[in-house]
């Protein structure tokens, strides 16, 4: 039965390789040309970077990659909101902790204890410096996305560059092995 199996899986394996073998003229996967047109804006992936730099999302417009803006701007809220919200708690508990130094009470702290403000001072300040950080970090990434993508718009692919997925027998072991070729030819 094992030989029997393996003797079917050998034809398969040679019938395969024989239509792959068949088509070395035609790739099996060929990717379109992707420019609209000829002519190339070296200054393209600038400007859509300036934009983006200008008003975030602006870029993205540029590009008429229209569904990456909700992206942008709802990074850019969230972590708005979060740098906001816990700038809030740290003014509050700082303010709480520097009136009860000065001997006013607050009725709405007084379970908890010095130690215990100066630790959720330091919380919520570690928490707004992180939520700044990631702003500017999402700000920039706007502006490398849009830059990134103007370069890609003008990425220049045709017919010299194909991918071939094949297929063959190993000769040692006489298992089928599985291989994905990357052809360019330079003119």
């Amino acid at each position: 039965m094992q030989k029997r199996t393996l003797i079917l899986l050998w034809l398969l394996c040679g019938a395969v390789q024989f239509v792959i073998g068949q088509e070395e003229t035609a790739p099996l996967l060929i990717s379109k040309d992707s420019i609209k047109n000829d002519d190339i804006n070296p200054l393209s992936p600038a400007k859509a970077a300036f934009y983006s730099a200008i008003l975030p999302g602006l870029g993205q417009a540029y590009n008429k990659k229209y569904w990456k803006i909700p992206l942008v701007y709802g990074a850019l809220a969230t972590t708005i909101y979060f740098y906001t919200r816990n700038n809030d708690f740290y003014h509050e508990f700082r303010g709480v902790y520097k009136d009860r130094l000065a001997g006013i009470s607050n009725p709405r702290y007084d379970y908890l204890d010095d130690d215990r403000l100066i630790e959720a001072q330091r919380f919520y300040k570690r928490n707004r410096d992180l939520s700044l950080l990631l702003t500017v970090g999402f700000y920039v990434l706007n502006i490398i996305d849009a830059n990134v993508d103007a370069h890609l718009g003008q990425f220049n692919v045709n017919d010299n560059l194909s991918i071939r997925q094949d297929l063959y027998l190993d000769q040692r072991y006489m298992k089928p092995n599985f291989g994905v070729a990357l052809n360019y030819k330079f003119k």
